[in-house]
């Protein structure tokens, strides 16, 4: 009887139940318990990619040729907008920290000028990648889909511009294509100038075989012309780029994304209207800030692996 009323106290003593495990609050804990079972989403989406990408791995689209757009900068720029894009989002994350590390100081002023930074941040992101997906949609250069829905881009036989994607545009008129211009063409006039033109040929989007895309030859070309249409942009039936699949990921994997942002920005203006009116104050404590704070650097860490296995691998 001794020894057992020894144990009991001592596991008393270990564990009682007057306070949580390891420290955490139950609103903390179910936030983690939330962000694991949404990090197995983003983990299927980037899986089922990596896998169909390894399955079309030669004319799968490389991100350099699609996302070249840079706001009012002419000419092409490959993934530098991406690049800003995920720097705007991982400074927000910064702001984020130093927001909550003001409420554990119950710094109001500092908390207010912090967490109205990740907003700003946030807001930015979604604008970026609403430009991302004006330009992605509307398409760029414009390609060639066959009787066998097969995509592929006009390039030169011969010259500098060898194995380059020559834009629809240039093409038919002969002239450099103006930024951001989206004049659409019959696919006649294509068949016409691509006729006239003896030094053009087709080629397939990706790296192709060795790194060398997959071109054909001029009469292999002109008798994938017959019956052929121009593709211009990109949706979730066809897509300029290449692979349909590339376009279906692009907005199934960004999309997912960008509404977690979006979600997290409505959760960062909810606490800052909060803090503004004095609520963690009279409570006591800035846990909600740590809360929403846990989320956002969730949906930055999700966009680094989104940009590190979608547009750079």
């Amino acid at each position: 009887m001794a020894n057992g009323a020894a144990l009991e106290q001592n596991t008393t003593a270990l564990w009682g139940g007057g306070r949580q495990p390891f420290g955490v609050s139950y609103g903390k804990m179910m936030m983690w318990f939330f962000l694991l079972s949404d990090a197995l989403t983003f983990s299927g989406f980037l899986t089922a990619m990596g896998m169909y990408r390894f399955k079309y791995e030669t004319t799968w689209p490389i991100a350099e040729d699609v996302f070249t757009h840079f706001p009012f900068l002419h000419g092409e720029h490959p993934l530098l907008f991406v690049a800003l894009m995920t720097f705007i989002l991982i400074l927000s994350s910064v702001t984020m920290v130093l927001a909550v590390n003001a409420g554990h100081k119950m710094n109001t002023k500092g908390v207010i000028l912090w967490l109205g930074l990740t907003i700003v941040g946030g807001f930015t992101f979604l604008g970026s990648q609403a430009w991302e997906w004006y330009h992605f949609i509307n398409g760029d250069k414009g390609a060639i889909i066959t009787e066998s829905n097969t995509v592929m881009y006009v390039t030169p036989l011969e010259g500098e511009k060898a194995g380059e994607i020559i834009s629809m545009y240039e093409l038919i008129t002969g002239q450099e294509k103006p930024h951001g211009d989206h004049s659409e063409f019959r696919t006649a006039d294509m068949i016409a100038a691509f006729g006239l033109n003896e030094n053009m040929t087709l080629r397939m989007p990706g790296k192709g075989v060795d790194g060398q895309a997959i071109t054909l030859d001029r009469a292999a070309a002109l008798q994938e012309l017959k019956n052929a249409k121009i593709l211009q942009g990109a949706n979730m039936r066809a897509n300029e780029y290449g692979n349909v699949l590339f376009a279906d990921f692009f907005f199934f994997v960004t999309g997912f994304h960008g509404t977690h942002v979006f979600s997290g920005v409505v959760l960062n203006i909810i606490v800052f209207i909060n803090v503004l009116m004095g609520t963690y104050v009279r409570r006591g404590h800035y846990e909600m800030v740590e809360k929403v704070g846990l989320y956002w650097h969730f949906v930055d860490l999700v966009w680094v692996f989104v940009f590190t296995f979608f547009y750079l691998v």
